[in-house]
């Protein structure tokens, strides 16, 4: 595994690699409230196969945290600086693991680029309404009506008990190492993360406006698709892997015992899955 940085549009975005460049490329888009360290065990996995890149974007991980002064946090914004470090990395086609928010950042990029991409993998990463939990309802209310003490409320989404449970709930009991939602964590005490994470949050009413955009093409192009899906998952639940089918027919679907961070537990399973389907 390589450790990297590059400069992007003035930002310094880090990512991790591995596996041979003769290799056909996969890029990771990682999820709230992580970076691409949870795929630091499916990437030594797929080694063999493939060759693995996984970025933190702007306000994630490793990467730059620029002001909210001089960037604003929205799903285009973000969207932009990865479409332009794909293209500073120099990789022309490639697929795509996608999870939570990955997947609209992902889906804006192959959108923009339907040539680029060789197949998707979608983990809990998702495009329909039918897959949006109950909690997306109080949400919806909250877009429609922003007020400061609904924006406060939210921020309960990165609190510690929140993420720890978001990496353990739909799983066995013992299953999942404290190590990914530790350092998750350790990343919500920096400074702005706050409020930069809650401009992210009601930004993602934009994400669910562009669901039809994102199924019209998958329609138009028939990309390869797997959907490999936590069924515990309440955030995205079921429902929005099996979606895949009404524009994918061709579309594989797996569902996993475990809930949203399935790779927690399942990660030996999902990559197993990846190679038999892609490789």
């Amino acid at each position: 595994m390589k450790y990297n940085r590059v400069k992007v549009s003035g930002l310094e975005i880090f990512y991790r690699e591995t596996g041979s460049p003769d290799k056909p490329t996969m890029i990771l888009f990682h999820g709230f409230p992580s970076s691409s360290h949870m795929f630091r065990d499916l990437m030594p996995m797929l080694q063999n196969n493939f060759h693995l890149i996984a970025p933190d974007y702007p306000g994630f991980g490793q990467s730059d945290i620029p002001s909210r002064k001089n960037f604003t946090y929205t799903f285009d914004n973000i969207a932009e600086i990865i479409d332009e470090f794909i293209n500073v990395i120099n990789v022309e086609k490639f697929y795509m693991y996608v999870f939570d928010y990955g997947a609209p950042i992902g889906f804006r990029i192959a959108m923009k680029h339907p040539e680029k991409v060789l197949g998707i993998i979608s983990q809990n990463g998702n495009v329909y309404s039918a897959g949006l939990g109950k909690k997306w309802e109080a949400r919806a209310e909250y877009w429609k009506n922003p007020t400061k003490e609904l924006r406060e409320q939210y921020k309960s989404a990165f609190s510690p008990e929140t993420i720890i449970g978001q990496y353990t709930f739909g799983t066995e009991s013992g299953s999942v190492s404290p190590d990914g939602y530790t350092l998750d964590i350790f990343y919500t005490q920096r400074p702005e993360y706050d409020e930069i994470q809650s401009d992210l949050i009601f930004d993602y009413q934009n994400n669910v406006k562009l669901y039809p955009k994102f199924q019209e093409y998958l329609r138009t192009y028939q990309p390869r698709l797997l959907a490999v899906w936590g069924k515990n998952d309440p955030s995205f639940i079921p429902a929005g892997a099996e979606a895949f089918k009404n524009d994918l027919p061709e579309a594989k679907i797996y569902l996993v015992n475990s809930g949203h961070f399935s790779l927690e537990s399942c990660c030996e399973e999902i990559a197993d899955i990846i190679r038999k389907t892609f490789a």
